[in-house]
């Protein structure tokens, strides 16, 4: 398994607060686990780290598969104080395994209910709380589409067409959230036995997995390929960028997860745990949030997101996180089984 790259403080803050931070002998170090894409990793950091300089974070990032396997593989035990930033997908399971402490942080009740754990609704504190959504997209390079005659598709079933074949490059779901994320609506989509026939003639056409959710859309913002399966945030940003690509929105529907945050049971950092998960759902967070994803969790704080749809909620799914957490396992090892062979080294 690939160990995460750890980012520390002095990695991610401003010259000025790094050395104010490593002056205060009285900080709390928090260790927290996260699957945030590493350029908003940087900005929220510094911003948490700007309200509060009496807690010092060492960060743990890598893609969600990879940090999922890790806190499952510590259970017994776990080296993370919290997890900031990852699948809610991925915390149900770790909630079914005991791992989550339940805690209402300060002004959860503001959240759009979705976005919370639905113990909450029943009276009982959270196992964990929703910050923004990511949802799929395909990134489409109209330069090389054009050069290779490469058609510009406008849904899913489309990449399985002839002319589309070794021109396709997705996220493999067992280290790629965005890829677990595909799968998982794919197989709610059509059910299940015409989701895995569309994954087969997918496949036909993919160059190859990547272990990363943003990759496929930066490849065919470079030109390596002309179609990347990825999530919109990611396509939106690299067009505002200039990149010459199209971030079509599939006309079947949109699969999504939320990035999530939870307090890993056993921590004895609790004051500054319950801190950061404040933090994690208040107003000012979600507006930092918004800068990069249309959907966030506290109503009313989303502004309109260049390159996004205006509609992009009613184009999202009824995803069912729970099936998705509970059939996890079994549906990574099956899509292991039958596609593993072109996944990247």
């Amino acid at each position: 398994m690939m160990m995460p790259r750890r980012l520390f403080p002095s990695t991610l803050l401003a010259g000025a607060a790094a050395v104010a931070l490593a002056s205060n002998a009285q900080a709390t170090e928090l260790t927290v686990y996260t699957a945030v894409e590493s350029d908003d990793l940087q900005k929220y950091a510094e911003r948490f780290n700007a309200a509060h300089p009496d807690i010092e974070i060492n960060w743990v990032r890598d893609s969600t598969g990879v940090i999922t396997a890790r806190l499952l593989a510590e259970k017994d035990n776990p080296q993370a104080d919290v997890i900031w930033g990852l699948a809610a997908t991925s915390l149900l399971v770790l909630e079914e395994e005991g791992m989550l402490e339940r805690y209402a942080p300060a002004g959860v009740e503001n959240l759009d209910p979705k976005f919370v754990d639905v113990a909450y609704r029943d009276g009982e504190d959270p196992a964990w709380v929703g910050m923004d959504a990511w949802v799929a997209a395909i990134c489409y390079n109209t330069i090389e589409g054009e050069r290779q005659g490469v058609p510009m598709p406008t849904s899913w079933e489309d990449l399985t067409q002839p002319e589309f074949e070794g021109h396709v490059i997705m996220p493999n779901p067992n280290s790629s959230g965005t890829g677990y994320l595909d799968v998982a609506s794919w197989l709610q989509l059509w059910e299940e036995d015409q989701g895995w026939d569309y994954m087969d003639r997918l496949h036909n056409n993919i160059a190859r997995y990547t272990h990363s959710g943003s990759a496929p859309c930066s490849l065919a913002a470079t030109g390596e390929t002309v179609v990347g399966v990825s999530f919109a945030f990611r396509g939106a940003r690299l067009k505002s960028q200039g990149a010459p690509i199209e971030v079509i929105f599939p006309e079947e529907g949109l699969g999504w997860d939320m990035e999530a945050a939870a307090i890993m049971t056993g921590t004895d950092k609790q004051e500054a745990a319950q801190t950061l998960m404040d933090w994690a759902i208040s107003r000012d967070a979600n507006e930092l949030y918004n800068e990069g994803y249309a959907v966030v969790a506290y109503p009313g704080v989303a502004q309109p997101i260049e390159n996004y749809p205006s509609d992009i909620t009613d184009r999202m799914i009824d995803a069912d996180f729970q099936w998705a957490a509970v059939n996890r396992e079994r549906v990574l090892a099956e899509w292991q089984r039958r596609y593993d062979g072109k996944t990247e080294q």
